[in-house]
């Protein structure tokens, strides 16, 4: 049997983040993204929704959730049919379906799941519950297949990554490596531009970013966006344009 994989994206909800967090004037109503990862050898959850938080944080952030069980019976499945959960951090709003899970595997980077059980960092009760399996890992690791752990930290020190190889392309989970899909492109952009020797001055941007863009993503997806990023043109900034077929005339192909 080949390994073929597939990804779904689960819409869990919805949260309100305050402008003292949006670095503008105003808030901002942020959707709450999982994905499915379909896969020969089992279902792969990456993330699973906004847990229940004290009342300080309810207030602070008004969530709205939709039930993990309801957006995975849209897409035919089960609690009982995922193998697998990666979070992308232990956030209470990207790990907050967890508890559902008691006995199926968790893989988490090791100094994310330390931070997790420090006081004031998540909803406690969203890491220590009854079945909690953590499989605890440090750095990259092939999870099946063709799908790889990535460590993207920056919005937290154990922020990590999943990369999805298909018949059309790699597919990134990015979770909240960034906000925006336009983010991921801008710093996508300004690597592009420091190894092509554009003069200084050029922003910065995440050192991971190199051996992400090894993996040639045709599409990113994250956490917090619906946006979806994709390459300027095909095979990337790294390679040339492929030729467009022209119709009889001079007009492109459809």
């Amino acid at each position: 049997m080949g390994n073929h994989s597939a990804v779904r994206r689960l819409d869990l909800g919805y949260f309100v983040r305050p402008a003292s967090e949006t670095g503008g004037p105003r808030p901002r109503v942020e959707p709450v993204l999982a994905y499915l990862v379909r896969h020969d050898r089992g279902l792969i959850l990456f993330d699973t929704g906004i847990g229940a938080a004290d009342p300080g944080t309810e207030a602070h952030y008004r969530p709205r959730r939709r039930p993990l069980e309801g957006a995975l019976a849209a897409a035919g499945v089960t609690l009982a049919d995922v193998s697998l959960v990666v979070n992308c951090h232990l956030h209470f709003d990207h790990c907050g379906g967890n508890p559902l899970l008691g006995g199926t595997p968790i893989l988490v980077q090791a100094v994310e799941l330390a931070a997790a059980r420090r006081s004031g960092y998540t909803i406690d009760d969203l890491v220590d519950f009854p079945g909690a399996t953590y499989e605890e890992i440090d750095g990259e690791v092939e999870v099946l297949p063709g799908i790889r752990i990535l460590p993207t930290p920056g919005h937290t020190e154990g922020h990590q990554s999943l990369v999805v190889r298909q018949g059309d392309g790699t597919v990134v989970l990015a979770g909240q490596a960034y906000d925006f899909a336009s983010g991921f492109g801008s710093d996508h952009l300004a690597r592009h531009a420091a190894r092509r020797g554009v003069e200084q001055p050029l922003p910065d941007y995440r050192p991971w970013l190199d051996r992400l863009c090894e993996f040639d993503p045709r599409r990113v997806l994250f956490a917090h966006d619906c946006s979806v990023w994709e390459p300027p043109q095909p095979g990337g900034w790294d390679h040339p344009p492929r030729a467009v077929p022209r119709l009889p005339g001079g007009g492109p192909t459809p």
